[in-house]
């Protein structure tokens, strides 16, 4: 079994991710906060973290690198990150955040599909920028 962790205040962000991923195999759990993401993966574990680049108080950026602070710290396992956001702009902002992957909104299934079964393989999906850096 799949477990995605999605953090999104967005009921129409969530309903896009959901109803792409979530089937037989895979389940979709949501936080709509970033400060509980991280509780969040300690509980469950998930295989993919996805983070709406807005989430309230604590956006997908901040969310991200606190992550990746966890994961050098040893607090929690390594795990591919993706961030979905707002404007092509924000490739800057998900480059520097340590993202495995990114969409620019609005949203697809086949687009959020090949975001998933990428990152889960071990590769990287980046929208919005020829060749990352």
């Amino acid at each position: 079994m799949t477990g995605i962790l999605l953090a999104t205040d967005s009921d129409a962000v969530f309903h896009e991710v959901d109803s792409a991923l979530a089937g037989a195999d895979t389940t979709v759990s949501r936080v709509r906060k970033g400060a509980d993401v991280l509780a969040a993966c300690l509980a469950q574990d998930p295989d993919l973290v996805i983070l709406d680049l807005q989430i309230g108080n604590m956006g997908g950026v901040a969310t991200c690198l606190a992550l990746r602070q966890d994961e050098g710290a040893g607090r929690i396992g390594p795990r591919p990150i993706a961030l979905l956001l707002d404007r092509a702009a924000d490739v800057f902002l998900a480059r520097e955040a340590g993202a495995d992957g990114w969409l620019v909104k609005p949203l697809d299934s086949l687009r959020l599909r090949r975001l998933s079964k990428q990152l889960l393989a071990g590769e990287t999906v980046f929208e919005g920028v020829s060749t990352p850096s």
